[in-house]
């Protein structure tokens, strides 16, 4: 009876601590959204006032109307949508071939692989400016979108989940003459659906997010994507906060709409991973 007690108060705290932290992190995200239907006198107001009289809706189209969005926001899904998919094609063939196949040097090439993931990003931006120039990629999507195809850590996420794969389905696939590709298509990929669904919801929010890239990237303004837009119009709209926010809370959409509908193989492809 007593361990029964001690059990539920400490699942109890658990919960408080869940609960109390869950609530600070959806501070800022509240704040947000209030904020983009205040008027202007409720935005700058001192002490703030956390929920509005009445819903400013005009924030949002008023807002819109300041900025080309529209074609930030088109370039935000193009880029996005593109590097996401491209990138779960190309690290699934990478990861399936280190995962599944046997070839010389294929433990060293995957150390080396590693071993770049401690080399920090920013010290990779010169290089790869300077290559973009002389490509003549700037001002284009390919200079948003090439570099970022390949992800080392995916490669080695999907790796760990194609290992936990039983050889034996190969071995059944080859006696019936199928293909390695014809084999990653049909068979390891409607397994891995929770890996591959993870692989593009983290390669899409990296480079919905990427800022500091399209900066060095883009000269012209409808070449920009949302997060940079979004900067250059809070430059232009000075102390109009309740108009950020209503741009802020637009940029974040596609995001919540991609994790919720993605959210199921999110988890299932963490469970999964690593386990052999």
């Amino acid at each position: 009876m007593i361990k029964q007690i001690n059990q539920g108060v400490l699942r109890a705290l658990c919960y408080a601590v869940l609960i109390v932290g869950a609530a600070v992190m959806l501070l800022p995200l509240v704040w947000m959204v209030a904020t983009s239907f205040k008027t202007f006198a409720e935005a700058l107001a001192i002490p703030p006032i956390w929920l509005p009289e009445r819903l400013a809706w005009e924030n949002y189209p008023t807002a819109w109307a300041m900025a080309p969005f529209g074609r930030f926001f088109l370039n935000s899904v193009i880029v996005a949508v593109a590097t996401a998919l491209g990138g779960v094609i190309i690290c699934a063939l990478a990861a399936y071939a280190f995962a599944q196949m046997s070839f010389f040097g294929k433990n060293i090439l995957f150390a080396m692989a590693l071993g770049t993931m401690m080399i920090p990003g920013i010290m990779m931006l010169v290089p790869n400016f300077i290559t973009m120039t002389r490509l003549g990629w700037i001002d284009t999507y390919q200079a948003l979108i090439v570099p970022w195809l390949v992800s080392v850590f995916i490669i080695f996420m999907l790796r760990q989940f194609f290992m936990s794969m039983p050889r034996e389905l190969w071995d059944s696939a080859q006696m019936d003459g199928c293909s390695r590709l014809r084999f990653l298509w049909q068979i390891i990929v409607p397994l891995a659906k929770p890996a591959l669904f993870t692989a593009f919801l983290l390669n899409f929010v990296t480079s919905w997010n990427s800022f500091l890239w399209v900066l060095l990237m883009t000269n012209r303004t409808e070449m920009r994507t949302l997060p940079l837009g979004l900067a250059l119009f809070a430059h232009e709209a000075g102390i109009r906060y309740e108009l950020q926010m209503a741009m802020a809370t637009v940029a974040i959409i596609p995001i919540l709409l991609v994790f919720l509908s993605l959210q199921r193989y999110f988890v299932q492809a963490w469970l999964r991973t690593g386990i052999k």
